[in-house]
């Protein structure tokens, strides 16, 4: 049950995102809810893999190499799903800081 509320929670956090950022779009609910799920099999299963890859440019910036994988993965979801675009890589930057902060505060709000 907790995990079907999580799910939606990061779908309403992908609208927020598209509500305050210009350069993200998703184009209905139903398109937010499978971007949700996309996103998270992609830091599930992909974003490890990445981490451990670019480890060595990780230790030397001091773990900001992070955000750029973040955003690479909210960039990529965006690329492969039809109701969820990014329109550029500054965008992902922006919009994969917003949606963890936004994602964040609701997950904080479930588990209280």
């Amino acid at each position: 049950m907790t995990l079907l509320l999580v799910w939606i929670l990061n779908a309403v956090a992908l609208l927020v995102v598209a509500y305050i950022l210009p350069g993200i779009v998703v184009a209905s609910f139903g398109s937010a809810l499978i971007a949700a799920l996309v996103l998270g099999l992609l830091n599930t299963l992909v974003k490890p893999l990445l981490i451990v890859l670019t480890l060595p440019i990780t230790i030397v910036t001091l773990g900001l190499f992070l955000l750029v994988l973040n955003a690479l993965v909210f960039w990529f979801a965006g690329s492969i799903l039809k109701g969820f675009q990014v329109e550029g890589f500054w965008w992902a930057v922006i919009g994969a800081i917003v949606y963890s902060l936004v994602s964040g505060l609701l997950s904080g709000l479930l588990i209280k």
